[in-house]
């Protein structure tokens, strides 16, 4: 290895220099000459050598200036300088090592030795560069790792601290040596009393230790984990010398902390979701068990939430639910504070389940007054009108209450007590409240049992078909028919379209349901048209998310094909709620319906939000007056002005008006001196069996016209 290191020797004696070559090359070394500073730094510029040999005293440039610039030069600061002097006096010693010389060999020079001594030097040198780099390696992984190291000497108390370890404890490292006292004192108060006694415990019985505690310094927080050991004590086992690591886990923390907000937290309005509120309503059933209180759990569910998603767009409705959460938390009552964290007893919680329900658990309270005022200001709250998108929403939301132990003692009962309350209160009329009592079970009993009846009426082929006449107010002729679903339950006899079309709605039916309706007309009417009768066109009912469905039309175009049907046979009637949710697909699937030659009819008109915009951009035939106006027709002047204006418009708009409901001749005449066309009700006949609707087309091929049924 030593034919491989190279000395620079630099002498401006020629005979000097050749000795220390001749001896150094005997030695292995590879041997290269200056005769002057300049010349020495010029070599240097091209290649470094192991070692420079360098006299104190030459011509140009002398050894000391030569040093110093030496050590400006890139890697000149590792190469070992050995200076040459024959100057023996201590002031030429301490001036070499100012200027960075590594060492001093005095002339005359002991040649034999000479080899020995730069052998020497090179060991020294490669271990110096070694713990160098060493250290500059340990101190950027402790740098790229956020860790760093300390000693404690507590007999001086002194502490001695890697760069890292200062970083991370805020002091500058520039202090070097502090007291255990500076050096600990950026830790957070509230963790200082422990970190202080766990490093007195360690001193005292010289045991190790690992603690997480935070640390405070120029107003940023940071969390830290420590390992400590003893690494000397005395004969007593009182710890001498503690060596701690330190690593700054913030990033970690945060990061826990986000997964923990992820976990617990809903996303959008930053309430505990419904893993975190059942930790909470653990909690708070253990300590009212204890303390023999009641605990009151409120399910809360928006009505018509849907409807704003369908209209405005899910934005619309994420915007909604921040605005309701908001609400919710801030009706509680002020001296409760919502509780987002469950951090004591007592403190009400407050939860997004998902979609529009939330729940709320109210804690300690005194017996069912207190929750029922809660529940009035939960209600209260959600009645004010919300501005979303430059819309102005009226919402409401209907609230289901179980109290803690009387509806349950345990969450999942509590909570399915408190649900079942909310939909008796849907029920009972939306945007109030209901307390849980044992008979809702049965009547959710019922209603699962009825959803599960449901799912087989179609297979079973349970449902049936009524029709109810429409009739000509001028000519008193049979010119349509509507026709009205029927669910022939096996139990209960014929279920009426009201007790089961909204169950369909939500078990997600109504579409198959609509599509059955709309085979069995065709089927019915191609039936009349066997025996001779040239039937009347048939009105179906489709529910409003019917009319979205793009293979309506197709499905429509199918049944009167598959019955030999002419596209006059059918009409479809819908509610004006279709206005309301993708009126876009809904013109397109109207336009479709209207080229295969469809009718289209808008169904109980005037209880809903129709936009005149639309209702001229859609190609439908009628307007349907709703019931509610036709019954206090004769004593309620407000419901003939608005029949009326009904009568007046829809005729501007070229479309025949049908007035619903109409029971009294009464009704009849005034209807037909305000030009309505058309009218169906219980004055001519009540919903008929398609065999007995037969007998009346046959009885008007006979007759003509129709007496009046009551």
């Amino acid at each position: 290895m030593n034919a491989t290191r190279r000395i620079l020797v630099v002498d401006d004696d020629p005979g000097g220099r050749r000795l220390t070559r001749a001896t150094l090359t005997r030695a292995g070394f590879d041997v290269i000459e200056a005769h002057d500073g300049e010349k020495a730094l010029a070599a240097l510029r091209t290649e470094v050598p192991d070692l420079v040999l360098m006299d104190v005293s030459m011509p140009v440039m002398d050894g000391f200036t030569a040093c110093a610039e030496l050590r400006k030069l890139p890697g000149g600061s590792r190469v070992p300088v050995v200076m040459m002097t024959g100057l023996e006096d201590v002031q030429s010693i301490e001036r070499a090592f100012e200027v960075g010389a590594t060492d001093f060999i005095t002339k005359p020079i002991n040649w034999p030795i000479l080899a020995h001594r730069v052998r020497y030097m090179l060991r020294a040198s490669s271990a110096i560069n070694e713990l160098k780099q060493n250290q500059r390696r340990l101190s950027n992984a402790q740098r790229i790792g956020d860790m760093g190291d300390w000693e404690w000497d507590v007999r001086q108390d002194r502490v001695i601290a890697s760069e890292q370890a200062f970083h991370i404890f805020g002091h500058d490292a520039a202090q070097g040596v502090l007291r255990s006292g500076g050096f600990f004192s950026t830790v957070h108060p509230e963790d200082a009393d422990r970190v202080r006694q766990a490093c007195e415990h360690a001193i005292t019985n010289g045991d190790a230790f690992a603690i997480e505690h935070r640390i405070q310094s120029s107003g940023a927080l940071r969390y830290v984990h420590q390992q400590v050991e003893v690494i000397e004590h005395d004969d007593s086992g009182r710890a001498l010398h503690l060596a701690g690591a330190v690593h700054d886990i913030t990033t970690r923390k945060d990061a826990e902390e986000q997964i923990r907000r992820l976990a617990y937290y809903d996303t959008l309005t930053g309430l505990p979701n419904r893993l975190l509120f059942a930790e909470q309503m653990h909690k708070a059933i253990a300590y009212a068990e204890r303390k023999v209180q009641q605990v009151a759990i409120m399910f809360i569910d928006l009505d018509h939430f849907k409807r704003v998603n369908d209209t405005l767009g899910h934005g619309a409705g994420d915007e909604l639910l921040k605005v309701v959460s908001a609400r919710l938390a801030s009706s509680i009552r002020v001296l409760d504070s919502v509780s987002r964290s469950a951090s004591g007893h007592g403190a009400p919680s407050i939860a997004r389940l998902g979609g529009d329900e939330f729940i709320v658990m109210l804690s300690d309270v005194r017996g069912a007054a207190d929750a029922a005022g809660v529940a009035r200001r939960l209600v209260a709250a959600l009645t004010e009108p919300v501005t979303i998108q430059c819309t102005e929403l009226y919402v409401s939301g209907s609230v289901g209450v179980a109290m803690y132990p009387a509806d349950g003692t345990d969450i999942d009962t509590l909570l399915m007590n408190a649900d079942t309350a909310m939909y008796r209160a849907k029920e009972a009329g939306r945007g109030g409240f209901q307390f849980y009592d044992r008979s809702m079970n049965a009547r959710a009993l019922e209603r699962l049992n009825m959803e599960t009846l449901l799912r087989g009426a179609l297979d079973r082929s349970e449902f049936v078909l009524h029709y109810q006449p429409r009739v000509d107010l001028t000519s008193g002729q049979i010119v349509g028919a509507e026709a009205l679903i029927r669910w022939q339950h096996h139990e209960r006899g014929l279920v009426m379209p009201a007790e089961f079309i909204p169950l369909s709605e939500e078990a997600g039916l109504v579409i198959p349901i609509g599509d059955w309706a709309i085979d069995a007309a065709c089927r019915q009417i191609a039936a009349w048209r066997a025996t001779g009768l040239n039937p009347v066109p048939v009105a179906v009912n489709l529910a409003a998310t019917h009319l979205r469905e793009r293979a309506l039309p197709d499905q429509v175009a199918r049944a009167l094909r598959k019955h030999g049907l002419p596209p006059t046979s059918l009409e479809i009637e819908v509610t004006e709620s279709i206005l309301m949710a993708d009126p876009e697909l809904c013109v397109e699937n109207a336009r479709r319906l209207n080229e295969i030659g469809i009718g289209l009819s808008i169904d109980d008109f005037g209880t809903g939000y129709s936009s005149l915009s639309y209702l001229k951009r859609l190609p439908i035939t009628s307007l349907k007056i709703d019931q509610s106006f036709i019954r206090d027709l004769a004593t309620d002047p407000d419901d003939a002005a608005i029949i009326t204006a009904i009568i007046a418009m829809a005729h501007n708009l070229k479309l025949r008006v049908v007035a619903e409901g109409v029971e009294t001749e009464a009704q009849r005449a005034f209807l037909k001196a305000h030009h309505c066309d058309e009218f169906q009700g219980f004055l001519v006949s009540h919903p008929l069996e398609a065999t007995e609707f037969g007998r009346l087309l046959e009885q008007q091929r006979s007759c003509r016209a129709l007496p009046a049924v009551a």
